[in-house]
């Protein structure tokens, strides 16, 4: 065999090793470790206020399950927390037979992001509004201020993780500026609140519409009082006790209302997924918002897509005008916030689906919005993003107010169906393959992405796992070869995207996105002698080509 065969079938081999099981892309890892029930934090729930026996908030202990891949040797992983969805409240309370750190969708989320070598931990926050409240103001108060609590709560779970970190020798093995947050639902609320939401004052100054987090407290016709007082709910991170100063949103005075934890460290994430939910006011993105992947269905029954009021499953209420995954796409595209991935080189089968969609529901296609469409049921319903499964003869939780009853003999009052029967109105053929299916396609769209927003050197999505190697890529000259101190590409009038550089055991050593020129410089600074794969993206595919440095 002559010289020039042997050198291309190496370039062969090393081309495929490089797109073989890549870590994060790829399931690689067979069984997963859980830690259940990992207190991060304790804050008071208003829960127990609607029982007149008790009189004050009681303190909650914040608990998360934390998956690990089994055998991994791996110190210093991307960390993605899960939020829970179920209207801050409790299965059953909620009409819903989700709503639990345990929820079918956010176990099997968590079991596949931990087979791909991320560290992942599912999180209960605290629940509690009145949906039984007289008034619909009294309820659309009680919610958004539950919507506050969830927000405060999901930072104390960052620091919470980042403390780990610094003082107890870091037992998850996580890489602290590699902290995500994904929220399904109502956690799709809550992760964009984190994301958005940066000083008390932008509650009171909205503008899609103005004022809408003010209510009428005296009953005069002018709606004036905030709905959050951090005098009462304490500061957007959660980082001050507060003891309520008198009586007034239901707290008794003298009563801590909330509890400071882990004040000494960052709350801030560098990327957020919501499956659904919305942004309280698209006003509160802004420059420090972090890159956004936003997964929803155009037709959403109950979470804007655009910009409209949100509806309440639970009591059929509409509480108040929010903006959902199409506003919040075009914002942060405009501010530039998703430029970590909006030039990525994607031609898999999921961004063309997300085109498509998009064309579908209307509009332009937005890289980092994933616009989720399933054929209408037979009721003619769109259904949403159906990720949750359940088994109708399971158990409801026997310390809540379900009490071990299971789903399908469980019939709220006013109604003439179980919850497993309700369930299934959104949920046609609800299976774990139905829900399971979607949450790959889910996956499909947020994985890739994830990689460039987190910068992940082991995970080679500058290009899809798809693409093809350009058969004829001879317009593309490297010199010089050997390199010395600079490589110049020129792809003559090819629009190169992107340029990674590959050992020849697969370690990428150096990547460069959104080049979008024809000629590209690397300046050699920290890659040593030895030969090396240069792996150059186009529109159309990539070349690989192997390169000394001397």
């Amino acid at each position: 065999m002559n010289m020039k065969k042997i050198f291309t079938l190496c370039l062969i081999i090393t081309i495929c090793q490089l797109s073989f099981a890549q870590r994060y892309v790829e399931e690689i890892f067979d069984d997963v470790s859980v830690t259940s029930n990992v207190v991060y934090g304790v804050n008071p729930t208003v829960l127990t206020l609607a029982d007149t026996s008790i009189l004050e908030a009681v303190n909650q202990p914040l608990v998360m399950d934390i998956y690990q891949p089994t055998g991994d040797t791996e110190t210093d992983r991307p960390l993605m927390l899960i939020f829970h969805t179920g209207n801050f409240l409790p299965p059953v309370l909620n009409g819903q037979i989700s709503g639990q750190k345990v929820d079918s969708s956010a176990v099997e989320i968590c079991t596949q992001l931990a087979r791909r070598g991320f560290v992942a931990a599912s999180v209960e926050y605290r629940d509690g509004w009145n949906p039984l409240a007289q008034t619909q103001p009294l309820r659309a108060l009680g919610l958004i201020q539950a919507a506050y609590r969830g927000v405060q709560d999901g930072r104390t779970a960052v620091r919470y993780m980042r403390r780990s970190v610094a003082e107890n020798d870091n037992p998850y093995g996580i890489d602290p500026n590699k902290i995500s947050t994904f929220g399904t639902g109502t956690g799709g609320y809550l992760v964009l609140g984190m994301a958005s939401l940066d000083e008390y004052a932008e509650i009171l100054n909205t503008t899609n519409g103005p004022g809408k987090f003010l209510f009428d407290s005296n009953g005069d016709g002018m709606a004036t009082t905030p709905m959050v007082l951090e005098a009462f709910h304490g500061d957007i991170e959660g980082v001050t006790t507060v003891v309520a100063p008198n009586g007034s949103f239901g707290y008794p005075e003298g009563d801590t209302t909330t509890i400071a934890d882990h004040v000494d460290y960052s709350s801030e994430v560098q990327l957020t997924i919501n499956v659904g939910g919305a942004v309280g006011d698209v006003s509160w993105i802004d420059e420090n918002t972090s890159p956004i992947i936003s997964v929803q269905s155009p037709f959403d029954m109950f979470a804007p897509y655009d910009d409209a009021t949100l509806i309440v499953p639970t009591t059929g209420d509409a509480i108040v005008r929010v903006q959902g995954g199409l506003s919040i796409a075009r914002a942060q595209s405009a501010l530039g916030n998703n430029d970590s991935f909006a030039n990525g080189i994607f031609t898999d089968e999921i961004t063309q689906e997300a085109m498509d969609n998009a064309a579908t529901a209307g509009h332009e296609y937005i890289e980092g919005l994933y616009p989720f469409i399933s054929p209408p049921n037979s009721l003619g319903l769109d259904e949403g993003v159906v990720i949750d499964w359940w088994d109708p003869n399971g158990q409801s939780p026997v310390n809540g107010p379900g009490m071990g009853f299971p789903w399908n003999l469980i019939v709220l009052p006013g109604d003439t169906l179980s919850l497993h029967e309700n369930g299934l109105i959104l949920n046609e053929g609800m299976s774990a393959a139905k829900s399971r299916g979607n949450i790959e396609r889910i996956m499909g769209y947020v994985i890739p992405r994830t990689c460039l927003a987190l910068e992940l050197e082991e995970c080679n999505f500058l290009f899809s796992s798809t693409e093809e190697v350009l058969a004829d890529d001879l317009f593309l000259s490297i010199s010089p070869n050997p390199v010395d101190n600079v490589m110049n590409l020129d792809a003559e009038d090819q629009i190169i995207r992107a340029v990674q550089i590959f050992s020849l055991d697969g370690k990428m050593v150096a990547q460069y996105n959104n080049i979008n020129q024809t000629q590209f410089t690397v300046n050699r600074t920290e890659i040593g002698t030895g030969v090396y794969v240069i792996k150059t993206g186009f529109d159309n595919g990539f070349s690989s080509r192997k390169v000394v440095f001397k």
